[in-house]
């Protein structure tokens, strides 16, 4: 996991701290759960350059406690198990014990028995070690289908080492969801341009990428390193075909959560994914991209998200 600097305003006197702290070096120099009491001692850590864990940020991936709770303001709802329309190979997000002090993972469905037990891959830390679970740790679980966000409680009720690693969950007797999408998603491949949100024609500012999921109000853009970081502004530029005429759209939109992928098995540069929000789209544009959404839905119905 990446480390930044610890700042001033990160550390309140007098209250826990959240994460841990570390030098330049790795060395943990506080703990999750310590309390800073001085005004020197804040200035202590800042000066020697102390550093804490990136935090995670949301993505398709990866969703906040808020969502899952309905406590954002959105409605939570009771859903079945089958509502989440699982795959293999899906990716979920576990949150581990506390005792870890790891954030959020992502594993792999690999499974399940319905009624009986889930099967995922068994969970590591970024630096590639096997977290240390044991059986009857509780778990949360997250994971992000359709247009909801759904989250749920699992006990880990064996750890299976051969001939590979993975878990058995207990199976969700409960689900919660929320609705977090209000437009349909389809998986696509469209080769995009993306430069800052001045539009600058200065070639190092324009990047080629990939949008690999689309919506009328947002997408999923992966490419070979970090075009933006969250909240920033960029201007996507692609062709979509519509009912076979070719149109080129050029649309702003707002970085709302970034990403690395899993590690490719051979050994090749993980992808950064970019989660974006579209905005100041055009009547025009919008009635495109719908219209070019829903076409896909019905002509490749397994491309829907």
């Amino acid at each position: 996991m990446n480390r930044i600097p610890i700042q001033k305003s990160d550390i309140t006197i007098g209250k826990a701290l959240p994460w841990n702290v570390f030098d330049p070096q790795g060395n943990r120099v506080a703990a999750i759960g310590d309390i800073i009491h001085t005004r020197e001692h804040v200035q202590l850590l800042i000066s020697t350059k102390a550093c804490r864990d990136q935090p995670v940020e949301p993505s398709d991936d990866e969703l906040s406690d808020e969502e899952i709770t309905g406590s954002n303001g959105k409605q939570e709802n009771t859903f079945t198990f089958e509502a989440m329309k699982l795959k293999v190979g899906d990716r979920l997000q576990i949150q581990p014990p506390q005792r870890l002090a790891v954030d959020r993972v992502i594993v792999r469905l690999i499974g399940y028995t319905p009624n009986q037990s889930l099967l995922v891959s068994a969970p590591r830390e970024s630096s590639g070690l096997r977290m240390q679970l044991v059986e009857n740790d509780k778990l949360v679980v997250r994971v992000f289908t359709s247009q909801n966000a759904f989250g749920f409680p699992a006990t880990i009720l064996k750890i299976i080492k051969i001939p590979y690693e993975y878990l058995h969950l207990s199976f969700p007797s409960e689900v919660k969801g929320v609705v977090i999408r209000t437009a349909p998603r389809v998986k696509t491949k469209i080769v995009c341009s993306v430069a800052n949100a001045a539009g600058a024609n200065d070639s190092d500012d324009n990047i080629s990428g990939m949008i690999v999921n689309l919506s009328a109000k947002g997408a999923l853009l992966a490419s070979r390193r970090a075009i933006a970081e969250k909240g920033e502004s960029i201007k996507l530029a692609f062709r979509v075909s519509l009912h076979a005429i070719d149109t080129v759209l050029s649309i702003n939109a707002v970085v709302r959560a970034q990403f690395v992928e899993d590690p490719p098995a051979n050994g090749s540069v993980p992808l950064v994914n970019h989660g974006l929000e579209f905005v100041d789209l055009l009547p025009n544009d919008t009635l495109i991209l719908q219209s070019m959404i829903y076409q896909q839905m019905i002509e490749q119905p397994h491309t829907v998200l």
